[in-house]
C-alpha cells in the first residue's frame, strides 16, 4: 500500500460515515473541496467509484460499502491504540473500576493498590465489593476479580494470587461436646453456621471434594449470617462448625481458637484472577496496574 493511500482511506471513511463532505470536512478541519479531491484521487487509483454523490447526500456504492465494513473497525482500532501510546509518555491517570469480593480485596488487591496509588497519585480506583458474578461489559467495569474458573472466550484472565483452600472449622469446646465429623454426611449431625449471599439471598452450599468427587452440602444450624467475619466469630464462640477460607482463619488456628476437621475433603484450588475484555483498549494506568497485580509465585 502506498503511503498516501492511508490518508486517503481515512478521508473516505470519514465522508462515508458522516454521509456528507461538508460535515466530514468540518470534523477533519479541512475544506470540502480538498476532501472531495482526496476521495476522487483514491477512486481514480482504485479504478472504481466508492461514493454516490447527490446535492444533498453522499452514500457508499456497493464497492464502497465493502471497503467501509473492513476499514471502519481497523481505523477505530488504530485510533484507540494511538491514544494509548500517547498516554505512555504521560503520567498515568484516570479512573479504573473493578468489581471484586471483600476477601480478594483484603488478600490480594489492597496490598498492591496501596503502594500503587501512592506512586501514581493521578490514578483513581473504584472497587465494587460484590458476591455475585458481574457482567463487567454491561456494567462498565474495567475488570473483575474471581476465582480461577471458566471465563468467556473474549476475556483475558491474569492470575493475581496463590492457590487457596477452604476449611471446616469449629472451636475446641464445640468439638469436645460433639464428635468430629469423619465424612461429609456426618455434618447433618452437627450445628453448622450458614452464610447467606447478600445479592442473591441464597444460602452457600459447602463445596467439598476428595479424589475428584465433588459434593455441594446443604447444612443446618441455629445461625445464619451474610457476613464472613460474623460466621468466623460464631465458630470461635462455639456455636457450631463453619466453612471458611483457610487464610481468613489461620491466625485463629495458630492460636488454638479453632480446629479443622474433614481436611481430606478440602484440597487446594486455583486462586484469584483479574479478568477483562480482550477487545477493549485499556489505558496506560490500567496496563501498569495489571502488571503490578500479576502473580509471580
Amino acid at each position: 500500500m502506498e503511503r498516501e493511500d492511508l490518508a486517503d482511506l481515512y478521508a473516505f471513511v470519514m465522508v462515508a460515515t458522516e454521509g456528507s463532505f461538508t460535515r466530514a470536512a468540518a470534523k477533519a478541519g479541512t475544506s470540502q473541496s480538498s476532501l472531495s479531491r482526496t476521495v476522487r484521487k483514491l477512486e481514480s487509483r482504485l479504478g472504481i467509484r466508492l461514493l454516490n454523490r447527490t446535492t444533498r447526500h453522499v452514500s457508499p456504492t456497493a464497492a464502497g460499502e465493502r471497503l467501509l465494513r473492513t476499514l471502519s473497525p481497523a481505523m477505530a482500532s488504530i485510533d484507540e491504540e494511538l491514544e494509548v501510546v500517547r498516554g505512555l509518555g504521560e503520567e498515568p491517570a484516570g479512573t479504573i473500576r473493578i468489581t471484586t469480593s471483600r476477601h480478594a480485596v483484603n488478600t490480594v488487591l489492597w496490598p498492591v493498590l496501596k503502594p500503587f496509588l501512592e506512586r501514581y497519585p493521578e490514578v483513581n480506583i473504584e472497587l465494587a465489593l460484590e458476591s455475585r458474578f458481574t457482567d463487567i461489559v454491561a456494567e462498565r467495569f474495567d475488570a473483575g476479580v474471581r476465582l480461577g474458573e471458566a471465563l468467556a472466550q473474549d476475556m483475558v484472565a491474569v492470575r493475581i494470587g496463590p492457590d487457596l483452600r477452604m476449611a471446616v472449622v469449629g472451636s475446641p469446646a464445640y468439638l469436645e461436646a460433639h464428635p468430629a465429623p469423619k465424612k461429609p454426611k456426618d455434618l447433618s449431625d452437627h450445628r453448622c453456621i450458614n452464610l447467606r449471599f447478600r445479592t442473591t439471598g441464597g444460602l452457600y452450599a459447602w463445596e467439598l471434594e476428595k479424589r475428584g468427587r465433588e459434593l455441594h452440602v446443604r447444612v443446618d444450624g441455629q445461625l445464619t449470617f451474610d457476613d464472613i467475619d460474623m460466621v468466623r466469630q460464631a465458630a470461635i464462640d462455639g456455636f457450631g462448625l463453619a466453612f471458611l477460607m483457610r487464610d481468613h482463619i489461620q491466625p485463629h488456628l495458630d492460636a488454638g481458637e479453632l480446629v479443622t476437621v474433614l481436611d481430606d475433603w478440602c484440597p487446594p484450588f486455583v486462586g484469584y484472577h483479574l479478568y477483562y475484555p480482550s477487545r477493549r483498549q485499556h489505558s496506560a494506568a490500567f496496563k501498569l496496574l495489571v502488571d503490578e497485580l500479576r502473580y509471580r509465585g
